[in-house]
């Protein structure tokens, strides 16, 4: 069934989590099965796809029926081992109020004795003195012996008053145990986030007593410090970037999963807590742990043998197919971060059409909308902002596009600055003709914040000596160098020669200070070096990327919308793209119109356009010819 709505109020919400997932349909079904068979489950994917939401939609489908409270009390028999007992969710608060109340009244009724034997010892012997009672006829020794017995009597009392408060407080000791665990009022299973947590946090930890001594001290079981690990017992606990947990972190925790209890004692060995070692406290958690691929270079691997023993590993989807029903799917998470944010303004319909736009071109990808949904959701917000500023009733289109310029991300405004200023000074040309030089295309960033810059590049090629070199300058990466060394096999095609046994071959990206990954410069620098190799000037009103195959086919890149971008941004003529990557140009016919886009297949298609050919057609004929 269609969606039908005029704004994004007209959008039902569900109010469960897991409905709120978008687009992550294998990740859903993984969670639900972990939900009904308690798998941990290890998240691998990019910033933003949803990896914290699925934790949430896992903690609300497991049974709340389970939840125990956890409590910790005095062990008569070595103190620096409090016991540990657990009892239904919501009675440890019930059955240490009982406790107190019953240490009260013992409290009270101690007080009262200690008033009546004051009293007692204050003015029974007044009254024996008074009534001539100790030596008839004898006032000196009346007073004397008074005395005496007052001294006695207040002695002998504070003597039973300390007496039933040292008893008290062992009473005390032993009714009033220590709520470690306090699942009282919850609606569903725990779940907690111990993304970058430290170990005392994560595994619990007994807080330093500078009084254990002297009966001063708190006793060992009130200092106890329950762990995440302990409170999300029964529940989900969150661990995203988990490779950055320490090594030993990383064990302990293994540990807690294998045994389903893990005892808790103090993190600093110089505390008085590291005394203290409780019985094992239960820990029967579900685990989700997140990452990138990176994460799992870094992860303990017999944390992740464990999960992948007992539970499962998902790769998140970083876009989905530009189909109607997923389209759909966007306009439904806009209306969700709207009644999320509960600040901004309904999205008219027009307005989540910009937000579906948008979320094609941040796919970096043909025919397919970005996952990235946490970026996508800042620009919503960013809108609804301007909509309330502006006082309208609704977030349109032109909110939109206002929002776009004023929360750019940090790339963005790098990428702005940094072609101001090669303009300024004329780093990068835009008009006339060059040997050797050319306007190449980059991104900086990753993910939904690549922004595009313009690359100079400039060739030179010498004579070469007795060992003939290919030099290239600008910090570039391996890929990048081994794309450079293979343009040369292009240039032995072309033209039979074989250019690394004869010349000296120098390529500089000028002013990379960044330094340069990938081999998306490559058609650039084949077209640097035959135009310095051939003497033939290169047009500086044209932009290029695309990566080149040693056969002299031009292959696919990435972050094409964002380079169009910054050819257009830089006043360029024209740009040259991988014919592949025509469709990946996501950009408004308005400003597309800007700049003449000419897709390519190969690089003799490159040379043609790029190349002022007038007096070198037979080398243009050549180079057409070759096979």
């Amino acid at each position: 069934m269609a969606l039908k709505y005029k704004t994004t109020k007209d959008i039902p919400v569900s109010k469960k989590i897991i409905d709120q997932v978008i687009g992550q349909k294998h990740a859903v079904k993984i969670v639900r099965k972990a939900a009904e068979q308690r798998r941990h489950v290890l998240l691998i994917g990019e910033p933003g796809t949803g990896k914290s939401m699925l934790g949430l939609a896992l903690a609300e489908l497991l049974p709340k029926e389970k939840l125990v409270d956890i409590l910790s009390f005095p062990n008569p028999n070595d103190e620096n081992q409090p016991l540990i007992r657990t009892m239904p969710g919501g009675k440890g608060r019930e059955f240490v109020a009982k406790a107190k109340v019953q240490s009260d009244s013992n409290l009270k009724n101690v007080n009262i004795l200690m008033i009546i034997l004051i009293l007692v010892s204050t003015f029974l012997p007044y009254y024996l003195w008074k009534n001539n009672f100790f030596v008839p006829d004898n006032p000196t020794a009346n007073a004397i012996i008074y005395s005496a017995s007052m001294v006695t009597g207040m002695v002998f009392v504070f003597g039973i008053v300390f007496m039933m408060n040292f008893n008290k407080k062992m009473d005390k000791k032993v009714l009033s145990p220590k709520v470690i665990v306090d699942n009282f009022g919850k609606k569903q299973a725990p779940f907690f986030d111990a993304t970058g947590a430290h170990a005392g946090a994560l595994l619990g930890d007994v807080l330093h007593d500078p009084f254990q001594s002297g009966g001063l001290g708190t006793p060992s079981h009130e200092r106890v410090i329950a762990g995440m690990i302990h409170k999300g017992n029964m529940g989900v606990l969150f661990v995203d970037e988990i490779a950055t947990l320490q090594p030993q972190t990383q064990q302990e925790l293994l540990s807690a999963l294998q045994e389903g209890k893990y005892s808790i004692t103090g993190q600093s060995e110089r505390s008085a807590g590291a005394m203290v070692r409780t019985e094992p406290v239960p820990c029967n958690f579900i685990m989700i742990a997140a990452g990138n691929m990176e994460t799992l270079k870094h992860m303990h691997p017999a944390l992740r043998s464990r999960i992948r023993g007992y539970g499962y590993e998902v790769f998140m989807d970083e876009t989905i197919p530009d189909t109607k029903e997923n389209r759909e799917k966007i306009a439904v998470f806009v209306a969700q971060e709207v009644k999320k944010d509960q600040k901004i303004p309904h999205f008219s319909k027009t307005a989540v059409e910009s937000i579906i736009h948008e979320a094609q071109k941040r796919a970096n990808r043909k025919n397919h909308l970005t996952l990235r949904l946490r970026d996508l959701g800042g620009l919503i917000r960013a809108a609804g902002d301007i909509a309330k500023e502006e006082k309208a009733k609704l977030v349109e289109p032109k909110h939109i596009e206002k929002a776009k310029q004023v929360a750019r991300t940090l790339e963005q405004q790098i990428a702005d600055k940094y072609i101001e200023r090669k303009k300024e000074y004329e780093v990068i040309k835009t008009k006339g003709k060059q040997i050797g030089r050319v306007n190449g295309l980059a991104v900086i960033g990753g993910g939904a914040a690549f922004s595009g810059i313009i690359l100079p590049i400039e060739s030179e090629v010498t004579m070469g000596g007795k060992e003939t070199q290919v030099i290239a300058t600008g910090k570039l990466g391996e890929i990048a160098k081994e794309a450079i060394i293979n343009v040369t096999a292009i240039v032995k095609k072309f033209f039979g020669e074989d250019i690394k046994e004869k010349y000296d071959i120098y390529v500089q990206f000028l002013q990379t200070h960044e330094g340069v990954e990938g081999d998306s410069a490559s058609i650039a620098v084949a077209t640097t070096i035959i135009s310095a190799l051939k003497k033939i000037p290169i047009r500086q009103d044209i932009a290029m990327t695309g990566s080149l195959s040693v056969r002299g086919e031009v292959l696919p890149i990435g972050g094409v919308t964002s380079k169009v971008e910054a050819a257009i941004e830089a006043g360029l003529n024209a740009v040259i793209v991988p014919k592949s990557n025509l469709k990946d140009i996501i950009i408004n016919n308005v400003k597309l119109k800007r700049i003449k886009v000419i897709p390519v297949t190969t690089i003799k298609e490159v040379l043609e356009h790029a190349l002022d050919w007038k007096g070198n057609e037979k080398i243009l004929k050549e180079i057409k010819a070759a096979k």
